[in-house]
């Protein structure tokens, strides 16, 4: 499996992993991921120390299979976000894998770019890694409105309704 270092301009340092799955309609890759994780890494409050994480561009196959060892749900999702345990590195903040045929069909039917749809699935797994989640509907709104401000930073509309905000700077967290 090839592994590219993609060094964010803040503190997280982003390993690219080919682990699978057809990625070939996803142009310049690495960069799209760097630029992802270089936003979230940007955003006041949410890294606070040099930082690394692993991202897997995988098949849809090899998520099912993680998705039912992990959660008990044997089928393919977009992404899956695992926090690091004890004894990896210090700083190093997990894995996030993401499914190709599902991401790929994710983003043909919501007539998006592929490449807007995974920069939101990488903003949105670093955000799950940094301890973020969507499980009560405060959860929801607080990750969703943080994912939404930094995608306009890249220029990318919200992926909840479309819309298109110009590009802000980062605020405080609320």
């Amino acid at each position: 499996m090839p592994v590219r270092r993609h060094q964010t301009a803040a503190t997280l340092d982003v390993d690219v992993i080919d682990a699978g799955g057809d990625w070939s309609a996803l142009d310049e890759a690495e960069d799209r991921i760097g630029r992802a994780a270089a936003a979230v890494a940007c955003w006041p409050g949410l890294i606070a120390q040099p930082s690394s994480v692993a991202i897997a561009l995988s098949s849809d196959a090899e998520v099912a299979a993680l998705n039912g060892s992990y959660r008990g749900q044997p089928k393919a999702t977009n992404v899956l976000s695992f926090p690091a345990g004890k004894g990896n590195p210090t700083g190093f903040l997990g894995d996030i894998i993401l499914a190709s045929e599902t991401v790929a069909r994710e983003a043909a039917e919501q007539s998006i770019p592929l490449e807007h749809h995974v920069t939101h699935l990488v903003v949105h797994g670093l955000l799950h890694l940094l301890g973020f989640d969507h499980e009560t509907p405060a959860e929801a709104e607080r990750m969703e409105k943080l994912e939404i401000e930094i995608l306009s930073t890249l220029h990318i509309a919200n992926p909840y309704n479309g819309d298109l905000l110009s590009a802000r700077q980062p605020n405080n967290l609320e």
